[in-house]
């Protein structure tokens, strides 16, 4: 009993002999099976929540990870598994900065699943650290798309304003499969294969939904959702080449669109007012690639804004569109 194991046995922290850390990293032995708690005082529709505090990573900075399992969680069956990024917004607006939430426990647990629209899920969701999102989101790969002129101006600018370009996508993205998945397949009684394994984000975690998916097509058959993408990048502004660079990364790198699936949507408000103006370049990149609307959308939301109320009004959408039955 994989799951009863980890909370009856409350110190399944394993040490590691002689750890040496540097920059937050763990560089030797990992720990494998980090403390588990129930966050009993988690505001949930329904389901349990519950929280590694820390998880060790030899590629990045340690942060919180949260799973929530869906009502009458069993062992005896299997479920597909939902990776999404800014892991603290999902479930519980109490505790969130702004008091806003996915809602993921609302859709999953009490509508779509109990009317047989789409798959048992669990959902694994890995908490931002906010003074470093931007490097750990940001689909590394795509500064290769940028000219060597655009690449010196940007880092001029960076430099002018103190701020750092040490990308962290790719270790972000070695985290997730090489450390976080084996751990979940380990402990929990989920389908490992590709068709089950998802991911979604918004904003950002759009951008590094549709980063994981081209870097690790293998993993995350199943497809990915991103939801407001932040095509800018980085501060919106004409002519973007940031932005330019990561539409030039997507359409080289798009997997085989007879295996995989991909949703995209946006709003029209606030920062996803920027986003409307990149919808002809997506959808030629998409039909370009093979994509149709069987595995495939890039769906506008008049008057949605860019915010975790606006997403969890349509959270159903990507949800049916990745784990429909």
């Amino acid at each position: 009993m994989k799951f009863s194991i980890i909370v009856v046995s409350v110190l399944l922290f394993i040490s590691c002999k002689e750890m040496a850390k540097s920059d937050g990293f763990v560089k030797e032995e990992l720990i494998t099976k980090p403390m588990i708690r129930i966050l009993e005082n988690a505001q949930l529709a329904g389901g349990t929540l519950l929280r590694m505090d820390s998880l060790a990573s030899k590629y990045i900075t340690p942060r919180p990870v949260d799973v929530w399992l869906p009502e009458n969680y069993s062992e005896d069956k299997k479920y597909a598994v939902l990776y999404m990024h800014d892991g603290q917004n999902l479930f519980d607006s109490t505790t969130t900065w702004n008091q806003q939430e996915w809602k993921v426990d609302e859709w999953g647990g009490l509508k779509l699943v109990e009317e047989d629209i789409i798959k048992d899920f669990i959902v694994v969701g890995i908490h931002n650290i906010p003074e470093i999102r931007w490097q750990d989101l940001f689909p590394e790969k795509a500064i290769n798309y940028l000219s060597e002129a655009d690449k010196k101006a940007i880092i001029s600018e960076a430099e002018s304003r103190d701020f750092s370009l040490k990308f962290k996508g790719d270790n972000y993205l070695k985290f997730l499969v090489e450390e976080l998945k084996p751990l979940i397949d380990s402990q929990f009684s989920v389908y490992i294969n590709q068709e089950n394994t998802v991911v979604s984000g918004s904003s950002m975690g759009g951008l590094m939904s549709m980063y994981a998916l081209c870097e690790y097509p293998d993993i995350f058959g199943g497809g990915a959702a991103c939801l407001s993408t932040h095509w800018e990048g980085a501060e919106p502004k004409e002519n973007n080449p940031i932005a330019q660079a990561i539409l030039d990364y997507m359409e080289v790198n798009l997997p085989n669109p007879e295996s995989h699936r991909i949703y995209f949507d946006y709003g029209t408000e606030t920062l996803d007012a920027y986003y409307p103006k990149f919808t002809p370049e997506i959808n030629r990149i998409l039909k370009a690639r093979g994509y149709t609307s069987d595995n495939s959308a890039n769906l506008e939301f008049k008057g949605a804004d860019h915010s975790e109320n606006s997403w969890n009004k349509r959270l159903d959408i990507p949800l049916t569109f990745l784990l429909k039955k």
